[in-house]
């Protein structure tokens, strides 16, 4: 409830701004909304407003502008921050869906869905992009919903590791690491550095579920263990995969996430399981 009242404040601040007219003089007396191109400076306005009303009413994904475009600094009159920011700020934070569109009857047989008020039929949630994941080329795989960055590679190291074994991992890797057990750095050509890797959380690692597949329960083309080209990750484990959370039950317990079947389980740290880093997030 508080990450949904965060983006209805931020609507609330644009749309007061542009009323009171304190974000006009900023936008005007700068220049045009959208950019000319050829420029990425990282101060240049990358979305308009339309984009950050979009993205905050229906989830809708805008494409990065760059141009010339730079907006002034804090002076009375300005906001302080620029529109990249702001939309930033605006990621969806509400539950989004399941993916699940098919629906069953107790007997597990497949029925029409109209009317069973199940996940299948009303389909709650918010609306996953369009491409919900983007293949970056440089190793990396952009969950266009959270705004996290995953490792292509879902099998890197190629083996099990430990709760604290995966920690170390997943901190030490970076474009050009040596120790992927092959020699490599798992295919990074992102221009990542040491510590912008981190082992995912257990929420972070719940939402790559998708729960109209199993084997593996992540968005693919086939399901049920065939992995097909054109899928966003490759090398995904029908395993249990760490998170950094700790089970505070038993604080020498672990939260894991079976990309099988999608359930979340504790497991005592010295146990071997897979590991996917990701970088980026709040």
């Amino acid at each position: 409830m508080k990450k949904q009242k965060k983006s209805m404040l931020v609507l609330a601040m644009i749309t007061a701004f542009i009323t009171t007219g304190l974000l006009l003089p900023a936008i005007v007396g700068a220049g045009d909304l959208e950019p000319a191109a050829g420029s990425d400076d990282p101060g240049s306005v990358k979305y308009t407003l339309d984009d950050i009303y979009n993205r905050l009413n229906n989830n809708t994904t805008a494409t990065k502008r760059s141009g010339a475009f730079t907006e002034p600094s804090a002076t009375p009159g300005s906001t302080g921050h620029t529109l990249d920011q702001v939309y930033n700020l605006a990621l969806p934070t509400r539950v989004e869906k399941t993916g699940q569109t098919t629906c069953y009857d107790a007997s597990g047989n497949v029925i029409g869905c109209s009317g069973t008020g199940q996940d299948g039929d009303l389909q709650k949630g918010v609306t996953w992009p369009n491409p919900r994941f983007t293949d970056n080329a440089d190793g990396t795989v952009t969950d266009n919903l959270t705004g996290l960055i995953w490792l292509r590679n879902a099998n890197c190291p190629n083996g099990l590791k430990t709760w604290s074994d995966a920690l170390t991992f997943a901190n030490s890797l970076y474009d050009g690491w040596t120790d992927d057990g092959s020699g490599g750095d798992c295919d990074l050509s992102d221009g990542s550095s040491a510590g912008d890797w981190r082992l995912p959380n257990v929420k972070e690692l719940s939402s790559l579920k998708h729960f109209g597949f199993y084997n593996p329960a992540v968005p693919n083309t086939a399901g049920t263990g065939q992995w097909t080209a054109g899928d966003p990750f490759t090398g995904v484990q029908s395993y249990y995969y760490w998170s950094s959370t700790a089970y505070v039950g038993y604080t020498y317990f672990a939260w894991s996430v079976s990309m099988f079947n999608g359930v979340v389980y504790y497991y005592a740290k010295t146990f071997n399981f897979y590991v996917w880093p990701v970088r980026g997030g709040n």
